[in-house]
């Protein structure tokens, strides 16, 4: 029987399909190329954001950050002394991230090392998060979950301040810059040095391909490349317009996905971890709102949905629905302009420069679009006739049903992941955090199941005759448990996923516990002795 597969994310940033095997004349990628000759490439694959933090919270816990409260935004530092920040999002006490799963199914789940989940990352997701961690260092025929996260493609690295006296290698005559954005060659050299970073990271995912062969493993790996959301350029990036969801996804399979092919479902960045779970045979919970398309459980997507809420210092609401070929856009806020004041997206380059245009009076046709005011209620785009999404066909009577039937969609959905857009962020954090206190996980309590316990209470310790199980409790609801027999701290932390048959003898067990959003338990500790292992011991 062949083993489990193992499994390597490579995660973008602010990353659309600028790469050769998307078409792309100008990218300088040959390694994730190669990558796609091997694999799959899913055209309309979507994240449920334009951003980064809402996006990763959606697809490391396989729910909507507008169901679980994750939608605006930095939550985790202060931008702005009038807002309730920082704090730490707390879900529902089901919701999990789905490593956890993975690891209580004897997977070694690495990070290196981005999360970025509007939540602190619970110490239950990870056997490993930091710069060094890596598939190597998982027990022997162990079956990992590796995520490398490359940065380099990230908004920022467009900036003029990181390439003084530094002249992009990619020719600047030769990109292509959106219809929307001016043609100048401030905007060019921007895109050019985005180039630049796109193939250094694909640098990186050459080294991680060629780790992956060295150490025998390509062959029993599952390889998935995907971006966070779309590129870093305006109307874009913090945008559910295409070029700020559309990613790209390429799949690479052996023996499963057939090489060099092109799969044209629909798929959203909140289907990865119901996926992983899937094709690992791992526990998968009905609760999840992403759904598995890959392996046998896979299920066709009439719709992919996104949001924008709160990004740094303004408020927003924008929900977005998609199918194959139709978009609607449903502004909460139509009073408000396009570009509400953003210092961060304002240093852009090409940002820089459309300001510039704009108060010179020189923008042209649809690179006004930004800058109309109001904006319309609703938006609905041919993304077929429209790639670029500029001609609004809402008021138009012969799409009237098709901006009926997605209207529909939209409200549907809404109603079922609960949509929290609806509550004030300050209503909301307050109902997490009563009086703007972090709440604390409670501490660990033992309970041992021997021959004279019949675990009626909690124990620090003990002695026992016979074998001796020992369950671990937790009164914090929705809390996830790890404990060690190690000392020191440079240990691994297990799982808690049922009782612990201790040995015989003497063992000092370490316990804590967090639920997401919560501060971290105080550790707690106790020393267990067995003196036999009698079966007959232990009812």
């Amino acid at each position: 029987m062949k083993s489990r597969p193992n499994i390597l994310w490579i995660s973008l940033e602010d990353t659309s399909p600028r790469f050769g095997c998307y078409g792309d004349e100008v990218a300088r990628t040959p390694n994730i190329d190669r990558l796609a000759a091997a694999g799959c490439i899913y055209p309309r694959a979507f994240s449920v954001a334009g951003v980064c933090a809402p996006s990763r919270s959606a697809i490391i816990t396989g729910m909507y950050p507008t169901s679980i409260g994750t939608h605006h935004m930095r939550t985790t530092h202060t931008v702005d002394p009038n807002r309730p920040l920082p704090y730490s999002a707390c879900p529902p006490p089901h919701v999990k991230c789905f490593t956890e799963y993975l690891r209580g199914a004897d997977y070694y789940c690495t990070n290196n090392a981005k999360t970025d989940y509007q939540f602190t990352p619970p110490f239950t997701a990870w056997d490993e998060l930091g710069t060094n961690a890596h598939w190597r260092n998982r027990p022997q025929g162990t079956p990992f979950f590796a995520v490398f996260n490359p940065t380099m493609t990230h908004e920022s690295g467009m900036w003029e301040e990181k390439h003084v006296d530094q002249p992009p290698r990619t020719d600047v005559a030769a990109v292509e810059l959106p219809p929307y954005l001016p043609d100048t060659e401030p905007c060019r050299r921007a895109l050019a040095h985005h180039y630049d970073n796109l193939e250094e990271a694909d640098g990186r995912v050459g080294e991680l391909l060629d780790q992956l062969d060295a150490d025998g493993l390509a062959e029993n790996t599952i390889v998935i490349l995907w971006s966070d959301h779309g590129e870093g350029l305006p109307r874009a990036k913090r945008w559910p317009y295409d070029a700020g969801i559309r990613i790209p996804l390429i799949v690479r399979w052996p023996g499963r996905v057939d090489p060099g092919s092109i799969d044209e479902r629909l798929v959203s960045l909140i289907d990865l971890g119901p996926t992983m779970l899937s094709i690992t045979g791992s526990l998968r919970p009905q609760h999840l709102q992403g759904q598995p398309f890959l392996g046998p459980d896979a299920e066709p997507r009439q719709y992919i949905f996104a949001t924008r809420d709160r990004h740094d210092e303004f408020y927003d609401r924008v929900r977005a629905v998609r199918d194959q070929r139709y978009k609607y856009l449903r502004h909460y806020h139509p009073e408000q302009p396009y570009l509400p004041w953003n210092p961060y997206r304002n240093r852009h380059p090409v940002m820089q420069e459309m300001w510039r245009l704009y108060r010179q009076d020189a923008l042209e046709g649809a690179q006004r679009l930004l800058f109309d005011s109001p904006r319309p209620p609703e938006e609905l785009y041919d993304t077929q006739a429209d790639p670029f999404e500029m001609i609004n066909l809402a008021d138009d009577p012969a799409y009237r049903r098709v901006l009926a039937r997605l209207r529909g969609a939209l409200d549907e959905w809404q109603t079922d992941v609960g949509d929290l857009g609806d509550m004030a962020e300050e209503e909301m954090v307050y109902r997490w955090w009563p009086q703007g206190v972090q709440p604390q996980t409670a501490m660990v309590g033992f309970v041992p199941f021997a021959a004279q316990s019949a675990g009626l209470e909690l124990s620090r310790g003990g002695s026992f005759d016979g074998p001796c199980r020992l369950q671990l409790h937790c009164p914090t609801q929705g809390a996830s448990m790890t404990y060690t027999f190690d000392a020191g701290q440079n240990v691994r932390w297990r799982l808690y996923t049922g009782p612990i048959e201790l040995p015989r003898g003497t063992t000092t067990v370490r316990a804590r516990a967090v639920r997401i959003g919560y501060l971290d338990s105080t550790e707690s500790e106790g020393d267990f002795t067995v003196r036999s292992s009698d079966p007959g011991a232990v009812g």
